[in-house]
Order: C-alpha cells, then structure tokens, then sequence
C-alpha cells in the first residue's frame, strides 16, 4: 500500500512538472504581455529551485524524490525569457543566467555553503511567493498570471510532502513543502479573485 502511493506521488508529481509551467507560459504568449507577472518572484523562485536541486543531488537522495527540479528550472529559464521579451530586453537576463550558472558550483564547494544554502531556500522560496502576491495587491490585476499553474504547483507540494516523510523525512525539506504549500494555495486564491472577466460587446 506505502509502496503503492509513494509510485502514484512521485510519478504524478512528474507529470504534473512536465507541464506546470506550460499554462502560464501559453497565457503569458496570449497575452503578449507580462502585465501580473513580477520579475523579482521569478528569479527568486529559479534561485529556491537551482538550490533545492543541488542540496538533494550533493547528499544522494533518491533520484525520484527531485527527478522534476531540472524540468522545473528549464521551464522557468524559458518563461524568464518571455517576460524580458515582452518587457523590451532579453540582453538583460543575461546577467541572472550567468549567476545561476556559476552558483551551480559554488554551492558544494564547502559542505557549510548548501547546507546554508537549503536553510535560506525556504526563506527565499517564500519570498518569492509573497512577492507575486504584493504584485497582485498592488495591481489588483492577475493580468497573464495562470491560476491553473499555481494550483498545480499546490498539488506537487502536497504529494512531496508525503514522498518526504515515506523517504529521507529531512525536516528542512518538509518545512520548505509545507509552507510552499500554503503560499501556493494563497497565490491561486488571489489569482481567482482580481482575475478580470472580459466584458462582451453587445
């Protein structure tokens, strides 16, 4: 039966990754606009997930339990990009994409370094979260920002909190799903309400 379940979150939580991003980043394409999407809680939420990869790779965990992280990077990677495309200049990620690169090894080189690393990752993670929700509240507008991508990404984080405590049980990494958990079900809620209903031409 544990086995049985543990099968059903990792591979589903796969699937779902495969495609978590694809919505918004098909909205963001509909829209041609980045309008409702903050630039700050994207890069923050690359950074959360470039460390959360590296810290489960440098202490071996199994290779099912973050199996969808690179995906997870890939698909942000491409939807950073769209939104310096529509905000007038790609050039500038450039910047971010080299940090990321180079963080990807600086990380291990001390065993202090990822460990610090993954007890930020939470706070950073968070605050990715909170600042897409400051953006909505400013805004009151959820513009191209796809609710079914963050409801999503609440479903993933409930299914690795159960694949966390049938596996490694790291409590730095249950915490992190934990409040993720929250922050993404909080996102959803806000997304649904400033979403605008288009008015038809009579």
């Amino acid at each position: 039966m544990e086995t049985g379940l543990l099968w059903f979150c990792n591979w589903s939580t796969l699937v779902v990754c495969a495609a978590l991003k694809l919505p918004q980043i098909a909205a963001l394409l509909a829209a041609r606009s980045a309008q409702g999407i903050s630039l700050p809680s994207l890069l923050l939420e690359l950074a959360g997930f470039l460390v959360f990869l590296r810290y489960q790779h440098y202490y071996s965990y199994p290779l099912l339990t973050y199996l969808e992280y690179p995906i997870l990077i890939i698909q942000d990677i491409i939807l950073l990009l769209c939104v310096f495309h529509f905000n007038g200049n790609v050039k500038q990620a450039v910047p971010y994409m080299a940090v990321f690169l180079s963080s990807w090894f600086v990380l291990t080189l001390q065993k202090w370094i990822i460990d610090l690393a993954m007890n930020l990752c939470t706070f950073i993670s968070a605050a990715s979260k909170f600042a897409q929700l400051q953006y909505l509240w400013k805004t009151k507008d959820s513009g191209a920002v796809s609710a079914l991508t963050w409801s999503l990404s609440s479903y993933t984080c409930a299914t690795r909190i159960i694949t966390t405590l049938m596996t490694t049980s790291d409590l730095t990494i249950l915490i992190r799903f934990v409040i993720m958990l929250a922050f993404n079900v909080w996102v959803t809620a806000t997304v649904l309400r400033y979403r605008k209903t288009p008015v038809k031409a009579e």
